[in-house]
């Protein structure tokens, strides 16, 4: 199925939206404790919970407007439900504040093992969003690779040794302030490998 495009702001409010809704509910249910069947879950579990279907259904929509999923967007789904259902089940926030290590080790476990076989699977991804020439794309690869390495170390550091509410600003702000930093301090490698796209006669 072709990917159809869809306006950028609504894109970004499938995608953010959840990660937004998960930190309101947090703040708003951070201190209650709530009693299911018997037992008692804190407000993390709790919107841990109510994160699950709802990253699932924006996940959906999504790829029912746009026909089309990048496999981050998958890996990121299954691993939010695997991670973030543990929790819920097994009443232990521990799962869930792995699933960022989880994601970043697995995108650099495979991003690495491309460029030890000589390719960037980076490139298979954004390719066509970003005409760029290889030695370009196995540069960002590797930058990325190690800037992934580091986001996973961070994020075990933070959830083993700090609050929960720390943890959260974290994976709401911190992970997606270094993300935007990261692709925008780039920019020398996509001026200087970067493809200009033929021109269309008249």
């Amino acid at each position: 199925m072709a990917e159809k495009k869809i306006s950028g702001g609504l894109k970004a409010l499938l995608e953010l939206g959840p990660v937004a809704a998960f930190f309101i509910g947090y703040i708003k249910l951070k201190d209650q404790v709530f009693t299911f069947g018997g037992t008692e879950y804190d407000g993390f579990i709790v919107v841990t919970a109510a994160f699950i279907p709802l990253m699932l259904i924006s996940t959906g929509i999504l790829w029912a407007l746009t026909g089309k999923l990048s496999n981050m967007q998958i890996m990121t789904v299954v691993l939010v439900v695997l991670f973030g259902g543990l929790s819920v089940w097994l009443n232990d926030e521990r799962f869930f504040k792995m699933k960022p290590t989880m994601i970043y080790a697995l995108f650099a476990g495979i991003l690495g093992f491309g460029l030890l076989r000589g390719e960037s699977y980076l490139k298979s991804v954004m390719g066509e969003m970003l005409p760029m020439q290889q030695e370009g794309w196995m540069i960002l690869t590797k930058r990325l690779v190690l800037f992934f390495v580091t986001l996973a170390v961070l994020n075990e550091v933070i959830w083993r040794g700090f609050s929960t509410e720390a943890w959260v600003n974290f994976k709401t702000f911190g992970l997606t302030a270094a993300l935007f930093l990261f692709f925008m301090t780039q920019s020398r490698i996509f001026s200087k490998y970067g493809i200009e796209p033929p021109k269309e006669g008249p």
